[in-house]
């Protein structure tokens, strides 16, 4: 049965501690089942990160920009897919233990969704740490960042809690669990006008 007395914590605590390893080793998942999924999400979060770092570099010229765009494009369809796995896991767990409730309420977001925002937590709790343990900084900079962890701190106690409250919601019946597909258009070169268009180009 999903307690989320000791999901949640596991999750959480993978995502912090695979932030703090794959800063320093190549990037694996050790994990099986649910927290391989949750493995795989955080590392398209963890990789989205550092190219979204690359892009605001001043000294990126054009054909870098274009290339961590396409590899931003990328990771970013992988994490939304990721999240819809996660989601669709849970959906049949809960109907393997005879759970899938008609008529309780939805909550407007999945258990997929607040495990995505608290891998980007992890991310955020773990660069601002950095700054803050920065020697070469200004007091006021470190000062800043030390207010800023605060919040993040109580921002994913607030979450973590959030989604255990959700998870004890579903496997009771008091909520269900459904998904709505995202259906990314702009990497699809069926649906975005200027992929098919080019192709259509190409063919001619």
């Amino acid at each position: 049965m999903l307690d989320a007395r000791q999901l949640v914590p596991q999750i959480t605590a993978l995502q912090r501690s695979m932030v703090e390893l794959w800063h320093s080793q190549e990037m694996f998942n050790p994990h099986r089942d649910l927290l391989y999924l949750v493995c795989e999400e955080h590392k398209f979060n963890f990789l989205l990160w550092h190219e979204e770092d690359k892009a605001r570099s001043p000294d990126a010229g054009d054909g870098a920009i274009a290339a961590v765009k396409r590899a931003i494009d990328r990771y970013n369809q992988q994490r939304n897919d990721a999240i819809e796995r996660i989601d669709d896991f849970l959906v049949r767990m809960l109907a393997d233990r005879g759970i899938a409730p008609t008529a309780a309420r939805l909550n407007t977001e999945t258990p997929g969704g607040a495990i995505d925002r608290l891998s980007i937590l992890a991310l955020r709790i773990y660069h601002m740490r950095e700054q803050a343990d920065r020697t070469d900084a200004a007091p006021e900079h470190v000062a800043r960042t030390f207010d800023k962890l605060a919040i993040l701190t109580v921002q994913h106690h607030d979450l973590s809690a959030a989604l255990g409250e959700l998870i004890e919601d579903l496997v009771a019946g008091r909520k269900r669990l459904k998904i709505y597909r995202q259906f990314k258009m702009y990497n699809d070169p069926t649906l975005n006008p200027y992929l098919y268009a080019a192709n259509k180009r190409m063919a001619g």
